[in-house]
């Protein structure tokens, strides 16, 4: 009856553990990347009540903070690094077994036939207990070896959130960028055929040449050109962002539009500083050093491997044959001394301490990859700061310039050269200035990605320049 009970207790526990999480292996894992929509955003678990994933809607015009958060939710991207994450928590949780008692219920039954045609029945059930109490500090090193990955596991889905929380960034902006864009060429296209009719009033009049007519013909046909290539620009815009989100592309997402008239103050900060800030909290850097650490915690796991074991053993049996029945139970200990495996360890530590100094070059060589990141989107983003202060000069004297060419061509005392000129010059100004204005804040938000520190924070202070989007219809498929 005993053994009968411990084999229930054995299989009850046995299916418990298929479904359950004994180690509380998976509250090791960081939270699933969502934002929250309120006021102060900050990151939550995905599934809590009120969870903004749930919550979400796109019955209006989205701010920079809700296509974000549209990234984060629904973005396969996401998705698959959380998928990878439980994973190696369920690794942890396999290495951490290594520290329990195993135990296993066998019985079998059987009938010996002789030659008379009689048998005899026979039945056993045995109940078998192991544990290993000493084994070099293989099981230590294993345990190891899948705490450190757990950690580059979560420290990999920290920086793939911010890879697309940058992406995420990026794509609202050049969608923004892009709808100015054709902004501006319409723009163009009716001033050009202000021009134009400009020229078809003079030369009607006989105070103009054919050549101005032709000119600024070509002028406006020119204009209708870019006007047509913008849309077309536009909408590959808006069907990246809608990838991006998670939608098809074929969804037209309507943004709050983003303030381009304000003009930053000068960006100032210590390089080297940034530099040490960015080695610090940069989560794919934290990712190789703990994969540098798994890998020492793997050779020693190796080196142990090929060392004695020391184990407990408890096995009590009962067996009945012929109607006679009989019990037994042993107690002992099992010291296990490998003594030739044909040089097969020898070549698996060696390759446990190669892969260790990989992992120690990738790790050193990412430290100056990280360095070069932060210079490079330090000084593009001072870059874009004075571009963004220099084109908002070029725009309004552009403007006054075609102004002035184009009523002293109305007075008759300007040619049609000087128009188009001023013309051309002001759309160029006004392209400059839109992409100075959205290069400046993908910059900045790829500073603070290339820092290791872009966050909901950095987000509410972007959205602060940003202002509702006139006219247009709720979010639809095209």
């Amino acid at each position: 009856m005993l053994i009968c009970a411990l084999f229930c207790l054995c299989s009850g526990s046995a299916l418990a553990e298929e479904t359950s999480d004994p180690f509380g292996t998976e509250a090791m894992l960081p939270p699933k990347p969502v934002l929250s929509l309120s006021k102060r955003p900050v990151l939550r678990m995905d599934g809590a009540v009120g969870d903004p994933c749930n919550a979400q809607s796109l019955n209006h015009a989205l701010d920079l903070l809700e296509v974000v958060n549209f990234a984060l939710c629904n973005n396969p991207k996401t998705r698959e690094v959380w998928a990878s994450s439980r994973v190696y928590a369920a690794q942890f949780g396999v290495s951490k077994a290594g520290y329990l008692p195993s135990a296993a219920v066998s019985a079998s039954a059987n009938r010996n036939l002789t030659g008379t045609n009689s048998g005899v029945d026979q039945r056993s059930i045995a109940l078998t207990l192991s544990y290993l109490l000493y084994d070099f500090g293989s099981r230590a090193a294993n345990l190891e070896n899948a705490r450190q990955l757990l950690v580059a596991a979560s420290a990999t889905q920290d920086s793939t959130v911010q890879a697309v929380f940058l992406a995420a960034v990026q794509a609202f902006y050049q969608t923004q960028a892009t709808l100015a864009a054709l902004d501006a060429a319409l723009e163009s296209e009716r001033a050009a055929k202000e021009s134009l009719a400009a020229a078809e009033a003079r030369y009607i009049a006989g105070s103009a040449t054919p050549a101005d007519k032709l000119q600024a013909r070509t002028a406006f046909s020119q204009a209708t050109l870019n006007r047509i290539t913008a849309d077309g620009n536009l909408k590959n815009a808006q069907g990246a962002l809608a990838n991006m989100i998670g939608l098809d592309a074929n969804w037209n997402v309507l943004l709050v539009a983003a303030n381009t008239t304000v003009i930053p103050g000068d960006f100032e900060g210590d390089i080297n500083t940034l530099i040490e800030d960015a080695r610090q909290h940069r989560p794919d850097l934290q990712a190789a050093a703990a994969q540098a650490r798994a890998a020492e915690a793997s050779a020693e796991a190796t080196r142990a491997a090929d060392r004695p074991t020391i184990s407990l053993n408890v096995s009590s049996d009962q067996n009945s044959s012929a109607g006679i029945s009989s019990r037994g139970s042993s107690a002992g200990i099992t010291l296990s001394v490998p003594i030739f495996s044909g040089y097969a360890p020898t070549y698996r530590v060696r390759a446990a301490e190669a892969q260790l100094d990989e992992k120690n070059i990738q790790l050193e060589r990412l430290r100056l990859q990280v360095a070069l990141d932060v210079w490079t989107a330090y000084q593009n983003l001072i870059t874009a700061t004075q571009a963004l202060r220099s084109t908002a000069d070029l725009l309004d004297s552009a403007e006054q310039s075609e102004r002035v060419a184009l009523g002293r061509y109305k007075a008759g005392v300007g040619n049609m050269l000087d128009v188009l000129n001023a013309q051309g010059a002001l759309a160029s100004a006004r392209r400059q200035r839109i992409q100075s204005a959205f290069d400046w804040n993908i910059n900045r938000a790829t500073l603070a990605q290339a820092m290791g520190s872009l966050d909901a924070s950095l987000l509410q202070t972007l959205s602060d320049t940003s202002g509702q989007r006139s006219g247009g219809n709720p979010p639809q498929k095209n």
